[in-house]
Parts: structure tokens; C-alpha cells; sequence
């Protein structure tokens, strides 16, 4: 096997390590739950999630629901109510599958489990603002918040105040009941609080942090969601057991096992990864010819490993994602380089508005492309790695997966 083919392989098998069915079954079968379950499963993986579940757990689960994105749903699951959203943009249909995941726990005692299953895309999924606070604040403030810059952290910093089910406060809706957390994170370094906005997590930012959000980006809210920005969040919730089952680390983790097992010295550079697309492409190229550079004074092939999720500055008007254009940039400092192959892979199996998840290259991909009439450079310049890819046969093609935990990418050097 080539070391392109053994790194493809590798790709797509570390991959299928994160899927949302492994990861629950996994994650239930190590630590059983006794007696009946309410099952709540939110996120763009909800309803693969929501099945792995019923299939495990069958007639334990009393009753429960699922919210995830249009077009998610694969159709019924016994006799849990299934409902498709709006994501990335909230709808009122998004505060009435929130409404009733929200009655799921009612008449619960101590003795009972909310299965509270997380993945990708919850925010937007699942939300249900408070008393006095309509759909059209939370949209403007969120403009708001965008239009000035703001990041992640601190939009959810905000939306936890004024919704009833983030920052914890869906957990204590939960009440008396216990909660079983599993999650599957789309968020680099796995903070609990920031995936999905924490539902089920005691949120770590404060009311100071809210206020303070407000003054730095001079918001212009109304009294409905200033006076609630003023009231604290949960600080400790005792009935929440919280295990992540998939994630970026997972990820990486078994891409290193894979590669021990054929015969590779492996190295884990980061699973936090998050520069722009086109410099990380590049300095894994400049590990590759140092690699190549130390051939004679190594005794087996090396793999290098990262995770993350990096960002693409657009300057052209081309086709890619973040995946296809650190591809490219990879191919540009790789060129001519024999033994080499680099990867970099979105574990959604989609990336950017394309059909590919990443691209897959090496020492020949370049030349590939100027066979095809293409330059590499003129192509990274336009943004338009999903063309120049795709001539040179350097597409990774996985259709759909099912599951979201950033972006698997790796160097193979013989």
C-alpha cells in the first residue's frame, strides 16, 4: 500500500471512530443506566444519536424527543416525538421542539434519568428565551453581536442570560431528576459550557462578563434582555453526570493508534488548531521537507497529527473550504517531494459549500495540476482549492457522515 493509500485509509477509518452511533453505544455500555429514561437529543447529530440510544436501551426510555436540522431526521424512533429546526438562523418552530423537550422531565423524581444527548448546532437547535424576551430581541442582539465582531465565547455569553434552557438551566429543569450528559463536541478544547452554550453545564462566565460585553461593542438592547443580563446563571448543578464520547482529541487519537499500528513513529502536534487554512498548509509542508531532509537518520516512517478547525481569509472568488485550501497550500510546498502525503479532513465529510470533505495530496499533485492547465498558486490566490483539487484527482470524497468534531489533518512521510 502507497503512503497516500495508507494515509486515506487512515482518514476515513479515524473518522468512522467518531461517528454519533459508536460514540453513544460506547459511552452506554461502559456505564449502564438503571431503570426507566426521558430521553432529550439535540444537535445536527441528534437523531442518529437519539437511535443508537432506542437500540441500546429500548423499552428503558419512557418517553423523550429529538431536535435536530432540516433534512436530519431518518424517520421515526419507537415512541420518541422527532422534530427539524432552522440552523443557523433561529425560528419560532425552534421554541416549540424546546418547549417540549422542556415538559420531557415534568412529574420526574430522584430516581429517574433525563439521557440528555448533545452534538453540533444546539444553540441554534435548541433555545427557548425567556418570559419577556421575543424571538426579534434575541435576532437583533445577535446582529448586533455579529456586526461588531464578537466572538463565540462571548455571543453565548450573553444568549445563556436570556434563555431558559443554556448555561445550566436546562439541568435544573430537570430537577430532582439525574442527568446523563453525553456529548459529542464540536468545540476545541471541549469546554463545556460553549458546547451548545452548556444546557447541562454550570456556566463559568458572570454577569460583570455580560455587562462588560455590552459596554466594549456599545450594544444598544432593550430593558427585556438588560435587566435579565443582570441575573446570575448556575454556578453548581449536583444532578449532572457529563461524559464526552467524540471529539477532535478522540479523533486525533485514533489516527495515532491506526499509525502505530502500521509501523509509524507518530507525533501529536495540537488538537487545538485554529490559524488560517493556507498558513497551517504551509507549515506542515515545511515539516515535510525537514522530514524528508532527516530520511537517512530515522529507521520508520513519521506521522505528524493535528485537530482543529482553521479559517479561510477570502480574497478570491473561487470554490473550496478550510480543508481544501491547507490542501492545496500543503501540495504547493510538498511539490516533487517523493514518500509524502498530506490530509486534511472535515469529520462532517463536508466542507465548505462543496460535495468534499478536505483534500488528500502529494509530491505529484502539483504537477497534476499544470497537466490539467491549472497553476496552484493562481488557484490558493482565487480561493479556488475545490478546482484545482479536483483536476489533480486530490478531492477526498465521504459523503455525509453523521457526526462533527472539527477537522482531522495529517503528514505521512515515508
Amino acid at each position: 500500500m502507497s503512503v497516500r493509500e495508507t494515509l486515506e485509509s487512515v482518514a476515513r477509518s479515524a473518522i468512522e471512530s467518531v461517528l454519533p452511533e459508536r460514540a453513544v453505544k460506547e459511552a452506554l455500555t461502559a456505564d449502564p443506566i438503571q431503570g426507566p429514561v426521558v430521553l432529550v437529543s439535540i444537535g445536527k447529530a441528534a437523531w442518529r444519536m437519539a437511535s443508537a440510544a432506542h437500540e441500546l436501551l429500548g423499552s428503558q426510555i419512557a418517553r423523550g424527543c429529538v431536535i435536530t436540522k432540516d433534512g436530519h431526521s431518518m424517520g421515526a424512533i419507537g415512541k420518541l416525538d422527532i422534530f427539524e429546526a432552522a440552523h443557523p438562523v433561529l425560528e419560532q418552530r425552534n421554541l416549540d421542539a424546546t418547549e417540549k423537550a422542556l415538559s420531557m422531565p415534568d412529574g420526574l423524581t430522584e430516581r429517574d434519568t433525563v439521557l440528555f444527548l448533545v452534538s453540533g448546532g444546539g444553540s441554534a437547535l435548541f433555545e427557548l428565551p425567556q418570559k419577556g424576551v421575543s424571538l426579534a430581541d434575541v435576532a437583533d442582539m445577535t446582529s448586533q453581536l455579529l456586526a461588531c465582531g464578537a466572538d463565540i465565547v462571548e455571543i453565548n455569553t450573553l444568549r445563556k442570560r436570556i434563555s431558559s434552557v443554556k448555561g445550566g438551566r436546562f439541568a435544573m429543569a430537570c430537577m430532582p431528576a439525574r442527568v446523563r450528559c453525553v456529548i459529542l463536541s464540536d468545540v476545541l478544547g471541549d469546554r463545556l459550557d460553549s458546547i451548545a452554550s452548556g444546557p447541562a453545564c454550570p456556566d463559568l462566565s458572570t454577569c460583570e462578563d455580560a455587562l462588560e460585553i455590552v459596554r466594549r461593542y456599545k450594544l444598544n438592547l432593550p430593558p427585556s434582555i438588560m435587566d435579565r443580563l443582570k441575573v446570575e446563571t448556575p454556578k453548581n448543578l449536583d444532578n449532572v453526570k457529563t461524559q464526552i464520547t467524540g471529539s477532535v482529541p478522540v479523533l486525533c487519537d485514533a489516527a495515532r493508534k491506526l499509525l502505530d499500528e502500521k509501523g509509524f513513529d507518530t507525533i501529536l502536534l495540537t488538537t487545538t488548531l485554529d490559524c488560517e487554512a493556507a498558513s497551517a498548509g504551509a507549515f506542515f509542508a515545511g515539516l515535510a521537507r525537514e522530514a524528508v531532509r532527516a530520511r537517512a537518520t530515522r529507521k520508520r516512517p513519521v506521522a505528524f497529527i493535528a485537530g482543529g478547525e482553521t479559517i479561510v481569509r477570502l480574497k478570491g472568488k473561487g470554490k473550496g473550504g478550510r480543508c481544501q485550501e491547507m490542501a492545496l497550500a500543503a501540495a504547493l510546498g510538498i511539490r516533487d517531494l517523493e514518500g509524502v502525503a498530506f490530509v486534511a479532513a472535515g469529520s462532517d465529510g463536508t466542507d465548505g459549500p462543496t460535495d468534499a470533505a478536505g483534500g488528500i495530496v502529494d509530491g505529484g499533485s502539483v504537477r497534476r495540476m499544470k497537466d490539467k492547465g491549472l497553476k496552484a498558486q493562481e488557484r490558493l490566490d482565487d480561493n479556488d482549492a475545490y478546482h484545482a483539487l479536483s483536476a489533480s484527482g486530490d478531492l477526498l470524497i465521504t459523503g455525509p457522515t453523521g457526526t462533527n468534531v472539527n477537522d482531522l489533518t495529517v503528514l505521512l512521510v515515508e
